[in-house]
C-alpha cells in the first residue's frame, strides 16, 4: 500500500513539475518578445535611449515657415481697424442722432432738441460739433440736395465745412455766419437736347457718338459748369450728339451710374458726371466715363481722341515748321497750316476733317507772334491771324485764307485744293482723276474716250523742272482756245498727273518699256534721272467686253482670266520731244485729234495695281468694335486706382484676408507635423542600426497545442484522472 502511495505521489508531482517548467518557459519567451530586439552584433550595448531625438526649432525658421499667414492677418487687421472705418464715416444722419433716410420733419426736430441743449446745458458742445450739427441740418432739409445724397451719396458742399471749421476753430459758434450753404437756382437750358427715360432708346438708334452730362438743379457745380458745356455742345456740332440727363429722373440716372459691391448707385466723382456712347453703342455695358479735369479743351479733346479716335494735329513754331513739317512730310501730299492766334488746340471738327483728308494733306498749327509778322507776310503771305495756308505744290505761291472759317467753309476749301496743282497719280487718287483702267472718266460714265498725260520718273531737279513745265501747259491749255486739247481739257476727259517711278516701278516699267527704262523707273543706279512723258488713250466698249467673257465662258481657265484683264482698252503714246511747253501742247492735241478721229483696235490688258505710298495710321481705322471701359489693357490699367480704392472700402475683404490667414496657417502646420513625425521615425531606424523586426501575434490555431500556464485556474485541456488504489479504498 506504501509502495503504491509512493508511486502515485511521484508521479503526481512530476506531472505538476512539467506544467511548472512548461509555464516558465512560456513566460521567458514572452518577456522576450517585449523587450526592444537593441543589441546587434555591431553594438550589442545599444538601447533605445541612445536614438536621437529631434531638436527644437529656431524663431527664424518658424517665421519664414508662416510668413505668409503672418502678412493675411496683419492686412485683414489693417483692413478691419483702418480702412473700413475711413470708408464708412458717419453720416449726417448719425450727427444729428436720427435713423438714416429719415424725413425732413423728424431732421427738424432733432436739430430743434439739439439746438436748445446746447442753451441750457451747463458745458456747451464744442464749435466744431455744433458746426458739424448745422451743416448737417441745412443739407438734409433741403428736398434736392437730400435726394441727391439720400440716393447717390452726392455732398459737394463739403469743403464748404471743412473751411468754416478750419476758420473758426478756436472761436465761439455765435461768430460763425449763418447759413452755412446758400441754395443754388440752376435750371437746364432749353437749347439742349434733354434726355428721359422715354426717349433713351431713341436717342441710341442713332450711328452717332453721343455724350451725355448727368446733372442735378441743385448742383452749384453743374451750374458752374453750364456755360462750358455749352462751348464744348458748340464745337462738336456736326462730329457728334450731345443730351443732358436730369438726376431727378431715378430710373435712368440709377441705370447709368456706376454700383457700390451693395449694387447702390453712385457717381465716382460726383455731378456734373460725362458719360460718352461710342458709335453703334446701344447700352450701358459700352459707356465711357470721363474723369479728368472738367475744362473745354480737356473734355473736347479725351471725347475726340478716345471715343471719335481723331487725329491730334501738332503745333510747330516758326523755327521748326519748316525743317520738321515741311521738310519731312509727306512730298506727294498737300500741306495746310492752321495759323492761330491764342494758341489753343484744334477743335474736333479740324481734326474730323484733318481725318478725312488725310489721304490728300499734311495738317499743321503755329501760332502767329506781332513781332514775327514780318516772316509771315513775306514767306507765306499771311497778313494776320487767324489764318488758313494751302501749299500745294514747290515753286507754286501759297493760298492763304484769312479770319474765321467756318466748318461748312473749311471742307469747301479742302475739296478745291486736296490735290496738287499737278496731281500725283495714286492707288487713292486714280479713280478720282478717271486714269484708272477700271473706272470711269472724269467726264462721267458716259464716256466712251478720254486720256491722260503722264509724267513719270524719280524724285530729282530733273522731275521737278518737268513738273514745272507741265503745269505750265496745264495753265496754258486753260486759257487757248485755238489747242484741241483744250476742249478735251474742259469737258474732263483730259487729265494730267505725275507718278513716282521709284515707289511705282512695276507701273512704271509697264508704260515706260525700254532698254533705259532704269533711267526713270526703280531705285537710282547712277546719277541719271531721265523723267518721261506719256499719254493714254482710254476706251471702253462695253459690247465687245461682255461679247468676250460670253464667247468663253464655257472655258473655265479663259473666264478666270478674263476677270484680271482691265475693262477699258489702252493706248499708250510715249513723247520723244524736247522738254518745252509748245511743242508738248502740240503733241497732246495732235494726239487726242489722232484718236478721237480714228477706230482703233479694240486691246485690253492687265495694268499693274499702284501700291499705296502710306501705310493707314491707328487713328484712321477709328473704332471698328466698342470697347467697354472695363476692358482692354490699356483701360484696365487707367482703371486700376479706381479698383484699389473700390476694394479698400468693401467690408467683405477684411474677413476673406483673415479665413485666408486661418486656413494657411492651418494648411502649413499640418505639413510641418506630418515632416516632423516622418523625420523622427527615420531617425529612429537609424539608431537601431538594424532594420525592425515586427512582432507576430501568435495564432489561436498554434496556442492550442501549448501547455498550459501555472496562472489558469484550470487548464482547458486538464481532467480528472479517476485513481483506483486511493488510501480511502
Amino acid at each position: 500500500m506504501t509502495h503504491i502511495k509512493k508511486g502515485r505521489m511521484k508521479s503526481k508531482g512530476s506531472n505538476e513539475n512539467r506544467i511548472f517548467l512548461h509555464h516558465c518557459n512560456n513566460q521567458s519567451i514572452q518577456l522576450l518578445a517585449l523587450l526592444p530586439m537593441a543589441t546587434t552584433s555591431e553594438n550589442p550595448k545599444a538601447t533605445i535611449s541612445e536614438i536621437p531625438k529631434a531638436k527644437s526649432e529656431s524663431l527664424p525658421s518658424i517665421i519664414k515657415a508662416y510668413w505668409l499667414p503672418a502678412i493675411l492677418f496683419s492686412a485683414s487687421m489693417f483692413f478691419q481697424l483702418v480702412a473700413i472705418p475711413r470708408s464708412f464715416p458717419p453720416s449726417h444722419y448719425d450727427v444729428l442722432g436720427i435713423k438714416t433716410y429719415s424725413s425732413i420733419e423728424q431732421v427738424n426736430e432733432a436739430y430743434q432738441t439739439l439746438s436748445s441743449n446746447w442753451k441750457t446745458e451747463s458745458a456747451p458742445s464744442s464749435t466744431l460739433d455744433m458746426i458739424k450739427i448745422q451743416y448737417a441740418y441745412e443739407l438734409l432739409s433741403n428736398p434736392i440736395w437730400k435726394r441727391d445724397y439720400d440716393i447717390f451719396g452726392i455732398d459737394e458742399y463739403l469743403h464748404v465745412m471743412e473751411k468754416v471749421k478750419e476758420k473758426f476753430f478756436n472761436k465761439e459758434f455765435s461768430d460763425v455766419n449763418l447759413p452755412l450753404l446758400e441754395p443754388t437756382s440752376f435750371e437746364s437750358d432749353q437749347a439742349f437736347d434733354v434726355i428721359s427715360s422715354d426717349n433713351y432708346i431713341s436717342k441710341l438708334q442713332n450711328s452717332s457718338a453721343l455724350l451725355v452730362q448727368v446733372f442735378s438743379v441743385g448742383s452749384n457745380q453743374c451750374a458752374q459748369f453750364s456755360s462750358i458745356w455749352k462751348r464744348i455742345a458748340s464745337l462738336l456740332e456736326g462730329i457728334a450728339n450731345t443730351g443732358m440727363i436730369d438726376i431727378s429722373d431715378y430710373k435712368l440716372a440709377t441705370y447709368l451710374s456706376e454700383k457700390k459691391y451693395t449694387g447702390a448707385p453712385f457717381f465716382r466723382n460726383g455731378l456734373p458726371s460725362l458719360l460718352a456712347f461710342p458709335p453703334g453703342c446701344k447700352s450701358s455695358d459700352c459707356i465711357v466715363r470721363y474723369n479728368g479735369e472738367l475744362s473745354v479743351d480737356a473734355i473736347t479733346d479725351w471725347f475726340a481722341t478716345t471715343i471719335l479716335s481723331l487725329p491730334r494735329i501738332s503745333y510747330y513754331s516758326r523755327d521748326t515748321l519748316g525743317q520738321s513739317f515741311l521738310g519731312k512730310g509727306s512730298r506727294h501730299k498737300v500741306k495746310v497750316i492752321f495759323v492761330s492766334k491764342t494758341g489753343q488746340r484744334a477743335t474736333p471738327f479740324v481734326r474730323q476733317v484733318a481725318k478725312t483728308y488725310w489721304p490728300y494733306a499734311s495738317f499743321a498749327f503755329t501760332v502767329y507772334r506781332e513781332e514775327e509778322s514780318v516772316f509771315w507776310s513775306n514767306t507765306f503771305g499771311v497778313e494776320e491771324a487767324p489764318a488758313i495756308v494751302i501749299l500745294r505744290d514747290p515753286g507754286v505761291k501759297p493760298l492763304v485764307y484769312h479770319g474765321l472759317i467756318n466748318n461748312s467753309r473749311l471742307i469747301d476749301i479742302m475739296e478745291q485744293n486736296k490735290h496738287q496743282v499737278l496731281p500725283q497719280l495714286r492707288s487713292v487718287t486714280s479713280m478720282e482723276l478717271g486714269c484708272d483702267p477700271k473706272g470711269y472718266s472724269r467726264a462721267g460714265n458716259d464716256t466712251t474716250v478720254w486720256y491722260c498725260a503722264v509724267l513719270i520718273g524719280r524724285q530729282s531737279t530733273e522731275l521737278y523742272k518737268m513738273r514745272e513745265t507741265m503745269r505750265k501747259v496745264q495753265e496754258i491749255l486753260d486759257v487757248d482756245q485755238q489747242q484741241t486739247a483744250t476742249s478735251a481739257l474742259k469737258e474732263k476727259r483730259l487729265t494730267f498727273a505725275w507718278v513716282d517711278g521709284e515707289a511705282q516701278k512695276r507701273f512704271c516699267l509697264f508704260y515706260v518699256n525700254g532698254e533705259d527704262s532704269h533711267d526713270t523707273c526703280g531705285p537710282r543706279r547712277d546719277i541719271t534721272d531721265v523723267p518721261r512723258l506719256f499719254l493714254v488713250r482710254y476706251k471702253r466698249n462695253d459690247t465687245e467686253a461682255n461679247k468676250n467673257i460670253d464667247k468663253n465662258s464655257m472655258n473655265m481657265f479663259a473666264t478666270i482670266a478674263s476677270r484680271d484683264v482691265d475693262p477699258t482698252s489702252q493706248l499708250v503714246a510715249l513723247y520723244k520731244g524736247l522738254d518745252e511747253t509748245s511743242q508738248i501742247i502740240k503733241w497732246i492735241s495732235e494726239t487726242i485729234e489722232d484718236g478721237d478721229s480714228r477706230d482703233l483696235p479694240f486691246h485690253r490688258t492687265s495694268t499693274p495695281e499702284l501700291v499705296p505710298e502710306d501705310a493707314d495710321p491707328i487713328w484712321s481705322r477709328g473704332r471698328e468694335q466698342i470697347i467697354s471701359s472695363s476692358r482692354g489693357m490699356k483701360q484696365r490699367l487707367g482703371n486700376l486706382p479706381e479698383r484699389i480704392n473700390d476694394v479698400m472700402g468693401d467690408p467683405r475683404f477684411g474677413p476673406m484676408l483673415l479665413l485666408g490667414a486661418l486656413m494657411s496657417f492651418g494648411f502649413i502646420y499640418l505639413r510641418r507635423n506630418q515632416s516632423i513625425k516622418s523625420t523622427a521615425s527615420q531617425l529612429k531606424a537609424e539608431g537601431e542600426g538594424r532594420p525592425k523586426m515586427r512582432r507576430r501575434r501568435p495564432n489561436s490555431h498554434k496556442n492550442q497545442d501549448l501547455p498550459p500556464s501555472i496562472a489558469d485556474m484550470q487548464p482547458t485541456n486538464a481532467f480528472q484522472m479517476p485513481f483506483t488504489d486511493s488510501d480511502s479504498d
